[in-house]
């Protein structure tokens, strides 16, 4: 989805770039380097890492499995080859294998292309700079932090993110990790079930897997670097917390780390009959039955045992195995993820075992969402979106434009943060703490407030999180403005402090610093009034601040049934159907609204 985005904002953010400067350019900061202080010994050989523009260490592309290619291709990550001598860890790895969509557009490549690579499992590791002599050992060792990058899980790779600030600042070790994409991350097949050689390779998700395996070499290996084994927090955002989900519940997982931090999450699974296309996905954007798209790839191999279908498959062409599957509006490959295989990830998902700690793993959990997460996608909604030269960007109907984000935002919150917040407390599993990101202060360009149209959107708190604001690309220059600078600037130092605190600790409490507002664990029942914490600058609203209440879907409903900006059955019902859209859930309650007054055939347009 951030790919639409800056398309679509591609050509503002070349203007802004040839005519102002709403920023500093960078450029002034030295160059990575080799550096012999880097050298570390791993399981499975030594490393040379580098000195980053922030100070601190870094080491880049390490194998944490074997290349997942020829036979391994869908099966479980095997161990890595150990090497002699010392490997330079100084470049990024390349991304597992993807298919280029809009956002690879706007950087002068065509969507539809087959890139990145089958041998893809590596991390990247962040630290503050120690001597070799003098890298924490024993107690002193400092807590992990472990990224899972988002993208649908069909796209993205670890080198989005420097890490670099938010490990030297926060006295942190960061890891950065990579795993199989699209079709090659997740498949449900017969074939390959039939062709396993162990009982992990009976799984559908291989992208799990891989992060698995990732987690396991930090486990091994990490406490060489200086980082604590013992205290792993993960965090991710979007399909990463997503993958985080399906890691809270898998067995296989248990024990691998002690701490989870969820930004704008979505707590969904395929059954394996639907990841099949034996019975209809719950999710209509999956058009195509992935049973008739293997039989389609082994047309000559109808009537072969399952074990060649599978061999033929594995040495079918990449680029075949990718243009078998279907594509969204041109942009993203939409495949089931997240499968409910009884091996990984447990039959019945991952939203039920969180009523009961002793099926999940049952760690500390921070979750949350942003105010105004669907403007992200709104914005690039020509239904809802007028642009002229596609630079002067404004509602259609802002009553409508802002009613729609408002609904459809909340019930990506009651769904990810707190209904499972409430399960997770009447489960008896504590503490979670909640949260949500409200900052809004981009900049106007050409009459076009972002702060309005863009706003608290998905994904914006990730610079935050990084303390890095070179995020969005040429856009950046209009979001993180010098007018903002000093301000976001301290909400960003804000958040890192929390962040790296609930690594150390389990809880956020006041910060590392102890001098932050007080997060309090979200409450619910009897035990208390729920609360989360608000995230934003004191320039407009009142800062960082705890907000009480609990949202559900009935209570959405009736919001909407409610707000006056809507004067019609006919608005009413178009807001009805843009939350519908994006939420099965809600579209099931369609005959509970209005008296039933809102039909199936009413869309957003």
């Amino acid at each position: 989805m951030m790919s639409q985005f800056k398309r679509r904002l591609a050509p503002l953010g070349l203007l802004l770039a040839g005519c102002i400067a709403l920023v500093a350019c960078g450029g002034g900061d030295p160059k990575p380097r080799s550096d012999l202080d880097t050298v570390r010994q791993t399981a499975l050989g030594e490393v040379l890492g580098l000195t980053n523009s922030r100070g601190g260490h870094e080491w880049r592309g390490i194998p944490f499995a074997a290349p997942p290619v020829g036979d391994l291709r869908w099966r479980a990550p095997r161990p890595a080859s150990p090497w002699q001598d010392l490997r330079p860890a100084i470049s990024f790895p390349p991304w597992c294998a993807y298919q280029t969509n809009a956002f690879d557009e706007a950087n002068g490549v065509k969507p539809k292309l087959l890139r990145g690579e089958e041998d893809c499992l590596y991390l990247n590791v962040y630290a503050p700079a120690f001597e070799p002599n003098a890298v924490p050992r024993g107690p002193e060792r400092l807590p992990v932090m472990v990224w899972v990058h988002g993208g649908g899980n069909v796209w993205g790779g670890s080198d989005q993110y420097d890490a670099s600030n938010l490990a030297t600042s926060q006295n942190v070790l960061v890891v950065t990790i990579q795993y199989r994409l699209g079709p090659l991350g997740w498949l449900a097949a017969p074939e390959l079930r039939q062709s396993a050689n162990m009982e992990a390779d009976t799984s559908a998700n291989f992208g799990t897997l891989d992060q698995i395996a990732a987690l396991e070499w930090v486990r091994a290996n990490i406490a060489s670097f200086g980082g604590d084994p013992d205290r792993v927090t993960l965090f991710g955002e979007s399909a990463g917390a997503r993958n985080i989900h399906a890691l809270l519940v898998s067995p296989r997982a248990k024990g691998l780390f002690h701490g989870a931090i969820l930004q704008s999450s979505n707590v969904g699974y395929f059954a394996l009959d639907e990841a099949e296309g034996h019975a209809p996905p719950h999710d209509p954007r999956v058009p195509q039955k992935t049973h008739e798209v293997i039989d389609r790839l082994l047309v000559d191999f109808q009537t072969a045992s399952m074990e060649d279908r599978a061999a033929a498959l594995r040495a079918m062409p990449l680029q075949d195995v990718f243009n078998a599957f279907p594509v969204i509006e041109g942009d993203f490959l939409m495949i089931p993820n997240i499968i409910a295989d009884g091996v990984v990830v447990p039959e019945d998902g991952v939203l039920q075992p969180l009523s009961d700690p002793a099926r999940f793993n049952s760690v500390p959990l921070l979750i949350g969402t942003n105010r105004d997460e669907t403007k992200l996608f709104n914005f690039l909604d020509e239904r809802l979106m007028a642009a002229t030269f596609n630079l002067m960007h404004r509602p259609r109907d802002r009553d409508l434009y802002e009613g729609i984000s408002k609904y459809q935002s909340l019930a990506w919150r009651i769904l990810s943060v707190d209904r499972p917040a409430r399960l997770l407390s009447e489960g008896g599993h504590s503490p979670v703490y909640a949260y949500r990101f409200d900052w809004d202060e981009q900049n106007s360009f050409l009459g076009s407030d972002y702060g309005d149209l863009v706003g608290a959107a998905h994904g914006m708190e990730i610079p935050f999180v990084f303390g890095h604001f070179e995020f969005f690309g040429q856009v950046d220059r209009l979001f993180f403005t010098k007018k903002n600078a000093p301000p976001r600037t301290r909400l960003s130092n804000a958040m890192m402090s929390y962040w790296a605190e609930f690594a150390y600790t389990g809880a956020p409490g006041r910060g590392r610093d102890d001098a932050l507002p007080e997060w309090t664990a979200w409450q619910a029942g009897e035990a208390g009034e729920p609360a989360r914490l608000l995230f934003d600058t004191p320039v407009f609203e009142g800062g960082i601040r705890t907000h009480s209440g609990e949202a559900s879907i009935d209570t959405l409903l009736q919001a909407m049934g409610a707000d006056r900006r809507f004067d019609t059955t006919a608005k009413r019902c178009r807001v009805f159907e843009a939350v519908a859209e994006w939420y099965p859930e809600v579209a099931e309650r369609r005959a509970d609204y209005l008296n039933g007054a809102c039909t199936a055939t009413m869309g957003t347009g």
